[in-house]
């Protein structure tokens, strides 16, 4: 149809030219020679009265000359036939080889060609108006069916790549992109079902996993039950070894199945924190209740409050004193400065330490250091301490000097 509409349009146009041309070119230029001999004819009748001319030649401008070049008509006239100009037409009076004047009248075939390029400059500005009014109505319909839904296509994969898959391509079938535009945008409904079904999927699968993370604390707290009325109950030392196996071992477990629950909390958005304000020596109580291996030398704590959920900063401490106690194994150092609005706690150990190129991903979730292969473990608690200061409006900062691994924590003060 569009294909139509342009050979159409074409043989317009060239129907436009060939009638302009045929105008302009139709017409042959001539001279009247019955008009031209009745004006010499005239003059010589009437050499002595030529004030006659005006009448028998009203529509006609007529000069006449004597055989010297003066000026007989009209009357009064002070030209020179020399001074007349070369598109005059010059008839000669004269009777055999008699001459008697020179009459000068407007030459018809400069008229006629004057009319002519009047016509033909008239239809050359016509025709270039209807060019250029169907170059516009061209550029307006490539603009609007071509032009204008190629961008909004690429707008609408560029929104795609975004990940926005709510909008909608809205686009006719007149357009050259039309029968493309129910696909794009079944294309993108696929996609965005697909996204809801793969986020469902996670969603079930986070709630599973804090789940059963939630339900294995209840053996685990029977399993340490045991162990403590065992350890007080018997005597044999072969049994009392293997208890406190097992008591470390379900202490392993429930720090693990802590991680988890925390993990699955955050991804679901309801891992809460709640800040108080609190003198900075609780952090003092903090890491002396952590340290079940007495490994913390820790400096004086500056005297201000922090503002902080005491309950995580304790799940924070014991998640850095547990990745020391164990990739390290040495004495931990702690040391308090105040550097702006923070409380800066610098927590170190002198263990083997982390690779320079290690120190910005090990804060990742499920990241394991190359170090970390030999010892067990998920790779989440930094992550959860990272997550957690976040939430505290703090930030957690890890340095390595090639030996020891400086944990920093910014506290805000209160």
């Amino acid at each position: 149809m569009k294909v139509l509409q342009v050979s159409a349009l074409a043989a317009v146009l060239g129907i436009l030219c060939a009638a302009v041309f045929a105008l302009t070119s139709g017409h042959t230029l001539s001279r009247d020679a019955v008009r031209l001999n009745d004006v010499t004819q005239t003059v010589k009748e009437n050499l002595q009265d030529l004030s006659v001319l005006g009448d028998t030649f009203p529509d006609t401008d007529i000069m006449v000359f004597d055989t010297g070049g003066v000026c007989l008509y009209p009357r009064g006239c002070e030209i020179k036939l020399s001074d007349v100009s070369g598109d005059k037409l010059r008839l000669a009076v004269s009777e055999g080889s008699v001459y008697y004047a020179t009459a000068v009248i407007e030459d018809p075939i400069s008229r006629q060609y004057e009319s002519a390029c009047k016509t033909l400059r008239w239809g050359a500005l016509a025709l270039l108006g209807i060019i250029i009014m169907c170059g516009m109505g061209f550029y307006v319909y490539v603009q609007k069916n071509m032009i204008r839904p190629f961008h909004d296509l690429r707008g609408f994969a560029e929104k795609i790549a975004a990940g926005d898959l709510d909008s909608p391509l809205e686009m006719t079938r007149s357009n050259a992109f039309g029968k493309f535009t129910e696909s794009f945008d079944i294309m993108r409904e696929e996609l965005k079902s697909a996204r809801e079904r793969e986020n469902e999927l996670k969603r079930r699968e986070k709630e599973m996993v804090a789940s059963l993370s939630h339900d294995i604390r209840t053996p685990l707290a029977g399993i340490r039950t045991i162990c403590d009325v065992l350890s007080v109950k018997s005597e044999d030392g072969y049994i009392l070894d293997k208890v406190s196996t097992i008591s470390r071992k379900t202490e392993e477990i429930d720090l693990l199945v802590n991680d988890l629950l925390t993990a699955s909390l955050e991804d679901m958005g309801k891992l809460s924190v709640h800040c108080t304000d609190e003198p900075a020596s609780v952090l003092g109580d903090i890491l002396r209740s952590a340290d079940t291996k007495d490994h913390v030398r820790q400096s004086e704590i500056p005297e201000c409050l922090v503002s902080i959920d005491r309950k995580r900063m304790a799940q924070i401490i014991n998640n850095i004193l547990g990745n020391s106690y164990k990739y390290a194994g040495t004495p931990i150092d702690v040391k308090y400065s105040i550097s702006g609005d923070f409380l800066r706690m610098e927590i170190t150990d002198s263990g083997p330490g982390v690779a320079r190129e290690e120190l910005d991903l090990i804060t990742g979730k499920f990241y394991r250091g190359r170090n970390a292969s030999d010892h067990g473990g998920s790779g989440l608690g930094l992550y959860i301490a990272s997550e957690l200061m976040g939430k505290m409006k703090g930030e957690l900062l890890c340095s390595s000097r090639g030996t020891g691994l400086t944990v920093i924590l910014m506290i805000l003060l209160s």
